[in-house]
């Protein structure tokens, strides 16, 4: 059975719509990760995740939408940035199209969590016009999951558990000998409690943010493993859930 929908005709893509209300939208970015790492690490994770979990549970897989909200990371070549309101709206009428078809139930498979606030922000106004929007993102799951696989240090942006992922996914994109570990820089105007309008560059020469050199494929088979296995829950879930139970509730 096809659950990609870039391979579907109309044809069959239509009688997936008529048995079926949920559907699996992965979102990443085009952005740098250092200089071992593709530009594509979010979206190619992302794709990867989305398109798996599509293949265990029989659900719809929409193409990987590649760019995302990176205008922090501009100051490195390549960096594809959207701003967050053209990111929030593309998504946005993406899933009011799938919505036309029938499709009530969205999970967004997010790969950076720069695009966060606008799917957090999308995901409640569209609960309110009939649509439940779920966002699901990699590494926070791996951190509960997987608690004692990488330190503190490796989870951070383009950091070990990262690149391992990515040396699990598509070794020969990744130039390990190329990693870095650096720690970030701390502004002189930081504080506790203090958020500033920083750019990655403030922080880091290389992009990178934190400990990379210790990745490991094996260390990310583990992670993708885990991390699939708790998104295919969700969507099995989400399967069994009724609409109107996930709608907004009354005023009390």
């Amino acid at each position: 059975m096809k659950v990609l929908l870039c391979e579907m005709s109309w044809a069959e893509a239509k009688e997936y719509f008529a048995e079926n209300d949920v559907a699996i939208l992965p979102v990443g970015s085009t952005e740098q990760h250092g200089p071992a790492n593709p530009l594509g690490t979010d979206h190619l994770i992302a794709g990867t995740l989305a398109e798996e979990t599509a293949k265990r549970t029989g659900v719809l897989c929409l193409p990987v939408v590649p760019f995302g909200v990176s205008l922090h990371h501009r100051q490195f070549w390549g960096t594809i940035f959207i701003s967050p309101k053209a990111f929030k709206e593309y998504v946005k009428e993406t899933c009011l199209a799938l919505h036309f078809y029938g499709v009530c139930k969205i999970v967004i498979v997010n790969g950076h969590g720069g695009n966060l606030p606008a799917l957090a922000e999308l995901a409640r106004e569209l609960r309110g016009q009939g649509v439940f929007v779920s966002v699901f993102q990699w590494w926070p799951a791996s951190a509960k999951l997987l608690p004692g696989l990488f330190s503190p240090e490796e989870r951070r942006h383009a950091g070990a558990e990262e690149t391992s992922v990515n040396l699990a996914l598509h070794s020969k994109l990744v130039s390990i000998a190329k990693a870095v570990d650096e720690e970030p820089r701390r502004h002189v105007l930081q504080v506790e409690g203090m958020t500033l309008p920083l750019d990655s560059v403030d922080e880091t020469g290389s992009g990178v943010f934190g400990q990379q050199s210790t990745a490991s494929a094996k260390k990310g088979k583990r992670v993708l493993e885990a991390v699939i296995s708790e998104l295919v829950k969700h969507v099995e879930l989400l399967k069994k859930a009724e609409i109107k139970d996930l709608m907004p509730k009354p005023k009390v």
